[in-house]
């Protein structure tokens, strides 16, 4: 541990650390406690006692990098979904309203990607039932550090940049999803980019599981009826779930066709301190996606190579990329010769879907074509997307 005087020195003339830090008081605590600047605790597990280095975001493309299933996609509000920016779900309840959602270059605090939500049907005869919600479901085995359930259990920070079309009010909600508790939190939207910093308390009732299913839903409240509507927000504590009170005040973003809201930069870590967005590269946070959705094929691209085991009857492995978190479910588009298999160099046999041999592995699965497909048994036969053939795997939460 650096003592005050050598803190000092680093700090130069002036008590500033490369004109970021200025500093009236440096003082060495006792007994390995750190040293305090200015009342902010320095230690070696951080920043009043929290991690200062490695991995501090909880979410996953916070900074709206990763779109595997697309850019945009209009129409949404019939039912709920992954519709593009990965990771983040739109669930709709009971509403007419309809909107875009759209993964956008908007270029500022270093970030380059947002996550865009426009409204193409405004919804302004809101039922009691009525609700829009964007979250992102968190699994419990990455939440222990939170310690829920303990006399020890951590506060954690959520912070945002947002923007849209005019002034609103949403609420952020954190759903505890093994326990059947939330904790809600409005804040506020401008015409300009503003970063939102949302500290929740520790809640010692009821640990999360430590296991790959979810136990956090984080969602934006971006329309709701009485129902969540008519109670008084709880905002101070987590508590078991009452409807009423989970999204007192909010503003409706189906309230005209004229609506945006745009959201990036969302962390989730633990702490009341908000520190800087963790950029991770692109390849990283992909990887990290992977886990729960894989785009493996698309639009002329290889499948894998694979063999005839008969005939009429050709089969091929495919390798996930990363471990995905649970056996997943097959993704395609079926079409009229929506794929192919060639065997020396031949012209492809085409068909046009796959069934799964095998569906509990989450490492590899087994396809093979649900039409007979002619060919030499024993032959080695390379599979690919022909035209408009698209091969995904879900382990969605």
């Amino acid at each position: 541990m650096t003592r005050a005087s050598d803190t000092a020195r680093l700090l130069g003339a002036g008590g500033t650390l490369n004109g970021a830090l200025s500093v009236d008081t440096i003082s060495e605590k006792t007994s390995g406690s750190g040293v305090t600047i200015d009342s902010l605790n320095v230690k070696d597990g951080g920043i009043g006692g929290h991690q200062i280095g490695g991995r501090r975001n909880i979410i996953i493309n916070g900074a709206m990098q990763v779109a595997q299933r697309g850019t945009s996609e209009t129409g949404i509000g019939a039912s709920a979904g992954y519709f593009t920016l990965d990771r983040f779900r739109i669930q709709p309840t009971s509403t007419a309203g309809r909107l875009t959602m759209e993964q956008v270059a908007d270029v500022h605090d270093g970030f380059a990607n947002a996550l865009k939500l426009t409204c193409t049907t405004a919804d302004t005869s809101i039922a009691a039932g009525e609700r829009l919600l964007l979250h992102q479901k968190i699994e419990g085995q990455d939440l222990q550090q939170l310690k829920k359930g303990t006399s020890d259990a951590e506060e954690f920070t959520v912070s945002f940049y947002v923007k849209g079309n005019a002034n609103a009010t949403y609420a952020l909600e954190i759903y505890d999803l093994d326990n059947n508790r939330q904790i809600s939190k409005t804040f506020s939207v401008t015409t300009s980019w503003n970063r939102v910093i949302l500290t929740f308390p520790a809640d010692t009732t009821g640990a999360y599981d430590d296991d790959s299913a979810a136990s956090i839903q984080m969602s934006i409240f971006l329309h709701a009826g009485s129902t969540y509507t008519s109670g008084t927000l709880n905002s101070s504590a987590f508590a078991s779930n009452n409807n009423a009170n989970r999204a007192v005040g909010i503003s409706s973003f189906f309230d005209s066709t004229d609506r945006t809201f745009f959201l990036t930069g969302l962390q989730m870590e633990v702490g009341s301190q908000a520190t800087p967005f963790e950029h991770r590269s692109f390849g990283e946070e992909q990887a990290l996606c992977q886990r729960y959705f894989c785009l493996f094929a698309d639009n002329n691209e290889l499948i894998g190579g694979g063999g005839y085991q008969s005939s009429t009857f050709p089969d091929v492995a495919v390798q996930f990329p990363v471990p995905m978190r649970t056996g997943p479910t097959l993704v395609q588009t079926s079409g009229t010769n929506y794929y192919g298999v060639v065997t020396h160099n031949a012209l492809p046999e085409t068909f046009n879907d796959f069934t799964v041999a095998y569906t509990s592995s989450n490492v590899n699965q087994l396809l093979y074509p649900n039409q007979n497909v002619s060919g030499t048994q024993g032959s080695y036969g390379r599979f690919q997307c022909q035209g408009s053939g698209k091969i995904s795997f879900s382990a969605e939460l």
